[in-house]
């Protein structure tokens, strides 16, 4: 009778903890458990000294599992590992740092793509971790240096698991009981947890006011993709921490349930697409095969640094993708059917708020690039290198925000760190400052590519000044410098007019009896300084602009 007792308390110990080998102290009976209890369920004469005394250390240890690293629950990890980077988000480095890294395993027109990285945000592998398998994409998740270098991800199977060997032989009886107590235990530990985690948020509320305002990663929430909006996901990704988009593989997710609906825009370096996902309009950027490098830096900026701002275009996802036989390289971002600030002046005349809120809100897009931004939520300083009309897009509330950063610079004061990124392509001709034309800018500093942004915003404030209607007089639309040079003006055409006849760009006689006109001419003039140091920074633009605006809505009250 006592050896079936302790046979009948030792199967849910063997359940509990059957990946571990444990020694039991029975009299001159010792053995490693697993091969235990086998053995007495066969031979039972070969262990005769179990008695009432191993009942109860039996018992405690049912009760109070220790619990196995596998079912802890992951707290937050504030160290980086060195993880393995393989697959198309990698580039050309082979390791990243993070503080979980992933293997993946997917199926991609019938193909398996096998991907290793790493999540730089602790919430965004939390996330996409817990996800369960699917039948074309899972995900193994681990923490510690180079750990994901031996993993690899397996996708589920219709296969059933079944009991161990030892459990085979055991009577529904048994089984029964084993269940019976199992079930009280775990009833036993989640009590334990739940009275652990109230008492851990009483003292949060007591301790940490902003963490119970902000919420506190234990109450995180994960949807599948399918079940989430893209406001869902896209306010997920910033209260997370990251600002940057969705982790990788949502973003293979949400690529895949895109449907293209109608082009929008076809240019030199490839076509824009109005898109359609869970019932919500997107725009598709479609990079063709020789703009590789510009989908990669933009697709590496967003991924890495913190660009949520109102005034910078949204990104959402991107992907290589397979269509009709061919590889394709999307970038995913918010739609705006206003179009870019180029087609939208042409069509568009517009008054003094509407003048003033355009130029604002991309001063404003611009500061932020420009400004680096310190602690765990910054940003390293970022300049454009290609700002135009066509890469401004005008949203539904008449502000702008910036697009296309495929040839963005970016510079860190922490290391004093200035990458150019390796893309052969060149600004627009058009657009270009007298020190780009005549190759006299100093590439090792990052305020000379944040001078040439300045002198294309002056351009672009000057396009959208024309359209602006003042004593019932306004100009058609141009592009800068069309009086001079054709329509697809060469690097000496440019060269010419602006660094050796030092042109700028003609201000009407009819903009100096309107005052905001006349500030808005003040302005791109100190925006078009041949001595590049001279010109004003973003910073100065935007306050420049403010003050105006106020001072107009001043007037408005005054009247």
């Amino acid at each position: 009778m006592t050896l079936n007792l302790s046979l009948l308390l030792l199967g849910p110990l063997f359940h509990l903890r059957e990946k571990q080998k444990v020694l039991l102290y029975a009299g001159h009976c010792i053995k490693p458990f697993t091969d235990l209890s086998l053995d007495l369920y066969n031979n039972p004469e070969n262990c005769t000294m179990l008695d009432g005394v191993m009942i109860l250390p039996v018992l405690m240890m049912i009760t109070f599992p220790s619990p196995s690293v596998e079912d802890e629950e992951p707290k937050l990890n504030s160290n980086l590992y060195m993880c393995v980077c393989e697959g198309t988000s990698c580039g050309n480095r082979d390791h990243c740092e993070g503080q979980q890294c992933f293997a993946s395993l997917s199926i991609n027109d019938g193909v398996q793509v096998y991907q290793k990285g790493c999540f730089q945000v602790y919430e965004q592998g939390k996330m996409t971790c817990k996800t369960p398998p699917s039948p074309d994409q899972a995900v193994e998740c681990c923490q510690g240096n180079w750990c994901n270098g031996n993993i690899t991800a397996q996708l589920p199977t219709s296969k059933g698991k079944s009991f161990p060997g030892a459990y085979s032989r055991f009577s529904l009886d048994y089984v029964a009981i084993f269940i019976g107590l199992s079930i009280a235990a775990c009833l036993f530990i989640i009590l334990l947890v739940v009275g652990i985690r109230k008492f851990k948020k009483r003292n949060q509320e007591r301790l940490n006011p902003r963490e119970v305002e902000y919420g506190t990663i234990d109450g995180l929430i994960t949807t599948n993709v399918g079940d989430s909006t893209l406001a869902d996901l896209m306010d997920h990704s910033c209260t997370s921490g990251s600002g940057s988009g969705l982790p990788f593989l949502v973003q293979r997710t949400v690529a895949r349930q895109i449907t293209l609906l109608e082009c929008v825009g076809k240019g030199r370096y490839g076509e824009v697409w109005r898109g359609h996902w869970q019932g919500e309009n997107v725009a598709v950027k479609i990079f063709s095969s020789r703009d590789e490098k510009s989908w990669f830096r933009e697709t590496e900026l967003y991924n890495t640094v913190l660009l949520r701002h109102e005034n910078i275009l949204g990104f959402i996802a991107s992907d290589m993708t397979s269509r009709h036989s061919s590889t394709q390289l999307w970038l995913i971002t918010h739609y705006h059917e206003m179009g870019s600030l180029y087609d939208y002046l042409q069509l568009t005349t517009l008054d003094t708020v509407s003048c003033l809120r355009i130029v604002l809100s991309i001063a404003s897009g611009l500061a932020h690039l420009h400004i680096e931004i310190f602690g765990t939520q910054g940003k390293p300083a970022i300049s454009h290198r290609d700002l135009k009309s066509k890469n401004i897009l005008v949203k539904k509330n008449g502000q702008c925000c910036i697009a296309d950063l495929g040839l963005a610079v970016i510079h860190s004061q922490t290391n004093n760190h200035l990458d150019v990124g390796n893309n052969p392509r060149v600004g627009t001709k058009r657009y270009m400052a007298p020190e780009v034309l005549d190759e006299t800018i100093q590439v090792n500093c990052f305020d000379s590519y944040k001078r040439v942004d300045i002198w294309a915003f002056g351009l672009v404030l000057w396009e959208v000044a024309r359209r602006m209607v003042s004593n019932g007089i306004v100009e058609d639309y141009k592009p800068p410098f069309y009086d001079v040079v054709p329509n697809d003006p060469s690097f000496e055409d440019m060269r010419k007019v602006v660094c050796v006849d030092q042109q700028r760009p003609n201000i009407p006689n009819r903009w100096f009896s309107d005052p905001t006109l006349t500030s808005l001419a003040k302005l791109m003039k100190e925006c078009w300084y041949q001595n590049s140091s001279a010109r004003l920074t973003a910073l100065r633009i935007k306050k420049t602009l403010t003050k105006i605006d106020n001072s107009l809505d001043k007037l408005k009250a005054d009247c």
